[in-house]
């Protein structure tokens, strides 16, 4: 009950905030970005996003072999796309990711692992924009970052991170040590261990962090192409720290099907660059459309299954067993008039002895003269 609670109150959030924003930019800004989508721009969306997806399906099937699992490349694929598409339409964001996790874990006999993987794969990925994000924003002179990065920076934050990481190791390290442990702690423990194996091993952490920069890359692509496609003419350097701050908003669990933060941020940023919020507004709005578009392939792989059971059954063929078929057999034709000679109902073997004796004595008494038979 607290679950779904919870679940509603992210997807309200996520409402308030689009709320916010038509109240205070109008609702132009999202017709002038669905305006300004042609047939061009969807057939770029879909190019990056069998990119995107295809490494991101590579990325989880490496997580899932280091954890034991066997995961092909094209079914991670097709798994992949549904879950993008499910993520997309329905609220929340991340109801694909647990339908495929689920599905993987039944699939392959281990239903805790295959949960785990998938929890593995999606934090890889944001592992990588949280450690991309950083250095952006640390490195990329810009006015509307200074602040968050002087708060990045910060000594606080700086306390912070370095407590919990050594929470984090202190906790590893008695973990390590101890035999006899609560079940919470066996859990933690088996957390960390295939953390260990589907991560970092090695094996397996090379194509983990070379697919997760290119999915970064093709998000990255997709929003700096809305971005001209809402008429944004900044330089690309200078939107990258902008689009660095969308994407991170779209990890905040507080989404309608990934509306919410990304256009709220994205209006900020934009607005405190001196781009203009609309167009920031704009320009998320188009990245959202472009998302979903490039997700469509997993409305296929979703609707599969259904249209083949729902196709009507071929046509019955004769069997190729190849016998010989046999002709027709032709009835024998009278010598006078050459008419078909009609066959004659067959006898039962019963009485075959006494229509022949009949036959018989008749074709005799034909052929001989009466004068001819002897004596009575």
């Amino acid at each position: 009950m607290k679950s779904r609670w919870a679940a509603w109150l992210r997807m309200l959030a996520g409402l308030a905030i689009l709320v916010a924003l038509v109240w205070h930019l109008g609702s132009q800004a999202f017709l002038d970005g669905l305006r300004r989508i042609d047939a061009v721009t969807l057939l770029a969306a879909l190019a990056i996003g069998v990119l995107t997806t295809v490494f991101s399906a590579w990325r989880w099937s490496l997580v899932a072999r280091g954890l034991g699992l066997r995961l092909p490349l094209g079914r991670a694929v097709a798994d992949y796309y549904r879950a993008l598409f499910l993520n997309a339409a329905l609220p929340g964001g991340v109801l694909g990711d647990v339908h495929r996790a689920v599905d993987h874990g039944r699939t392959s006999g281990n239903l805790g692992r295959g949960v785990r993987a998938v929890a593995l794969e999606r934090t890889a990925g944001q592992v990588v924009l949280l450690v991309t994000g950083a250095v952006v924003l640390l490195v990329r002179p810009s006015p509307v970052l200074a602040p968050v990065a002087r708060f990045v920076a910060s000594p606080a934050v700086a306390l912070t991170v370095a407590a919990a990481g050594l929470l984090v190791c202190g906790a590893a390290v008695r973990l390590r040590r101890r035999r006899g442990a609560s079940r919470g702690e066996r859990a933690l423990r088996t957390v960390l261990a295939e953390a260990r194996q589907g991560l970092l091993a090695r094996g397996v952490w090379p194509g983990v962090a070379l697919s997760s920069v290119a999915v970064l890359a093709g998000y990255l692509g997709m929003f700096v192409l809305a971005a001209r496609v809402a008429g944004v003419t900044a330089p690309t350097a200078e939107l990258v720290p902008l689009v660095v701050l969308a994407l991170l908003a779209m990890a905040l669990p507080l989404n309608v099907g990934g509306w919410g933060p990304r256009e709220g941020v994205a209006a900020w940023a934009f607005g405190a660059a001196g781009l203009g919020a609309a167009q920031g507004l704009t320009t998320a709005v188009i990245y959202g459309v472009l998302a979903f578009a490039a997700s469509l392939p997993g409305a296929a792989v979703l609707l599969g299954p259904a249209l083949r059971r729902a196709a009507p059954l071929p046509a019955a063929q004769p069997e190729a067993s190849g016998a010989v078929a046999r002709p027709v057999e032709e009835l024998p034709r009278t010598g006078t008039t050459g008419m078909p000679r009609q066959r004659g109902a067959e006898v039962p073997s019963a009485m075959a002895g006494g229509a022949r004796y009949r036959t018989a004595r008749a074709h005799r008494e034909r052929s001989d003269p009466p004068w001819s038979a002897g004596p009575h």
